[in-house]
């Protein structure tokens, strides 16, 4: 699998939710995009989990917005007034991660009246406990509604369990009990079906191809000792027996989603 590569050309203006400051840019192929730094906060592993849970979800028929690698220039916050802006491009020349900005689109809030289709919530459900993403609550649903689609977004937080490489794998069987504060959860009726599409149509060669695509630099961390492609083999087992696992976290979904209604 390749990403596109583009690179940012123009600052156009930060996007200060969260703390990681992303921001939209133009690009050299003249797109617009959000754009996620390598020397932000949460570092590289965000970028990491940023592209592979992306990319999964994609495989599984989710609308991820297109993600591309963005090369960043020195010269690009050469005027921002920002210091802190200016820090942050500062560490982040060179490769980072973006994904084309949707123009017009909305947050998903069920609080407004913003409903799921079955099907897609509960895909949308299982997707995230797969991922073991946290980040998809109706505080902050990371969730777009574009051309009366919805689009996911913002998977940086996701694969925590990469932030400890010596549990990692232990973790794989997680029932994922943060699931009960995900978003589309009442509208996520059909989980046992969602199931059945994810394990038929995600497949571990395609996951080793999307890891493949993450650049060597990601991954490595001078006080880990483990090699880029040590990482990726653990990757690998690692979504290989979550996959195995899916009856365990597709059960606890189900088990949080009765106590709503």
């Amino acid at each position: 699998m390749q990403l596109r590569t583009v690179r940012a050309t123009q600052y156009v203006t930060a996007l200060r939710e969260g703390g990681s400051l992303p921001a939209i840019v133009a690009a050299d192929d003249l797109g617009l995009y959000v754009l996620k730094f390598r020397g932000a906060g949460q570092g590289p592993l965000a970028l990491v989990a940023e592209l592979v849970a992306g990319e999964i979800g994609r495989e599984l028929g989710l609308n991820v917005p297109e993600l591309v690698f963005a090369e960043v220039d020195p010269a690009l916050g050469r005027n921002e007034p920002d210091e802190e802006i200016r820090d942050l491009l500062k560490a982040s020349v060179g490769l980072n991660l973006a994904l084309d900005y949707l123009p017009g689109s909305t947050m998903f809030d069920s609080a407004a009246g913003d409903t799921a289709d079955a099907k897609t919530a509960s895909l949308a459900v299982w997707f995230d406990a797969f991922a073991m993403n946290v980040d998809r609550t109706p505080r902050n649903a990371n969730l777009l509604c574009w051309h009366r689609e919805l689009y996911f977004i913002d998977h940086g937080a996701a694969m925590y369990a990469h932030h400890d490489w010596t549990t990692m794998i232990e973790r794989a069987a997680s029932p994922f009990r943060e699931v009960k504060h995900h978003v589309l959860l009442p509208w996520a009726t059909r989980l046992n079906e969602a199931d059945e599409q994810a394990r038929t149509t995600l497949r571990t060669e395609r996951i080793a191809e999307i890891l493949d695509a993450v650049p060597d630099k990601w991954l490595m961390r001078d006080d880990d000792g483990i090699s880029a492609a040590e990482k990726r083999a653990v990757y690998q087992d690692f979504f290989s027996r979550r996959l195995a696992a899916s009856a365990i976290f597709t059960e606890e979904a189900d088990r949080a989603r009765a106590q709503l209604v």
